[in-house]
């Protein structure tokens, strides 16, 4: 039986997940857009690679939620990019709508799913899906850690000249400015990147995960960063989907975790099949303790901005 799975929205973060989990080959992806003919013609297109790549075309197109129905997992990409002149507070209110309305529908028609937000602003955006799904903590999860930990991983298997698949790190906190890659804990096969790396050009490095979003929206002058994102929302399936295990770094309600209590913060998790197992806490320096507690009250002045809204 092949693990069915929605991804609302076709845009690029979208459209490149459902790709990624055709050629996986392990489920059935439905994609819903507001756009009349977008997810069909997006779908229709991944179905005709099938053939050639080596994949069983299982995707549907759709403008409602019918055939969404009973689905195991969701994943939440739809909501509107920050136009020139737009406030935060603009786009929260804006977002908080679509999120919402996205979740009322997924709690109506699967209500079992496990969900994955990655609507911007991550964050808050994962506050409101909880609200509105009323689903256990366990399955509400944010993606934004495993995408910051990859532009982490990616600049120091750079500066050393190694294979990212032997770096070693994770990034904590929010999704925003005030990220926390947790330098204490990253290395190459084992080896600290502090033993190798000065400590004036890992804060460089610090600076630049911290700005890998930006860094590709100014490059391509239009848009934004999705395959890298869809990369990463796929790895966070493939555990659920494979029940892994992996410990990775997304977005979770905690309850006490890390001294947190009612917020979605980035920390380490264990993900299954029953979404996060568990919430592992790690000894944090000092410093990136603190750095986790200032990221995690930018969060919560955004959730506490929503409330106004």
């Amino acid at each position: 039986m092949r693990t069915k799975i929605t991804v609302v929205g076709a845009g690029n973060v979208g459209a490149t997940t459902a790709q990624r989990l055709a050629e996986r080959d392990y489920a059935d992806v439905v994609v819903v857009d507001i756009v009349e003919g977008l997810p069909q013609g997006k779908v229709l297109d991944i179905n005709q690679s099938g053939p050639v790549v080596g994949y069983e075309p299982n995707l549907i197109g759709s403008n409602g939620y019918e055939e969404s129905a009973g689905s195991e997992i969701v994943v939440i990409t739809s909501g509107f990019p920050r136009q020139p002149g737009m406030s935060r507070d603009d786009l929260l209110a804006k977002n908080k709508e679509i999120v919402g309305n996205v979740s009322k529908e997924v709690a109506e028609r699967s209500p079992d799913a496990i969900v994955i937000v990655v609507t911007n602003p991550l964050d808050a955006m994962c506050h409101v899906a909880y609200d509105e799904l009323g689903f256990p903590r366990q399955r509400v999860i944010g993606m934004a850690g495993v995408l910051d930990s990859a532009r982490f991983r990616t600049f120091l298997a750079w500066e050393l000249g190694v294979s990212g698949r032997d770096v070693t790190g994770f990034v904590l906190g929010g999704h925003g400015d005030s990220m926390v890659p947790v330098v204490s804990y990253s290395n190459v096969a084992g080896v600290p990147v502090d033993q190798l790396i000065s400590d004036e050009r890992l804060q460089e490095i610090v600076q630049r995960t911290r700005d890998g979003g930006a860094e590709v929206v100014k490059l391509l002058q239009k848009g934004s960063a999705f395959y890298a994102p869809s990369a990463a929302v796929v790895e966070m399936i493939d555990s659920i989907v494979l029940d892994q295990k992996r410990v990775l770094p997304c977005a979770a309600l905690c309850e006490g975790e890390y001294g947190f209590d009612g917020l979605f913060v980035g920390v380490p998790v264990r993900l299954g099949a029953q979404g996060i197992e568990e919430i592992v806490e790690i000894d944090l320096s000092e410093t990136e303790r603190q750095a986790l507690s200032d990221s995690a009250g930018t969060v919560r002045e955004l959730v506490q901005a929503l409330a106004t809204l």
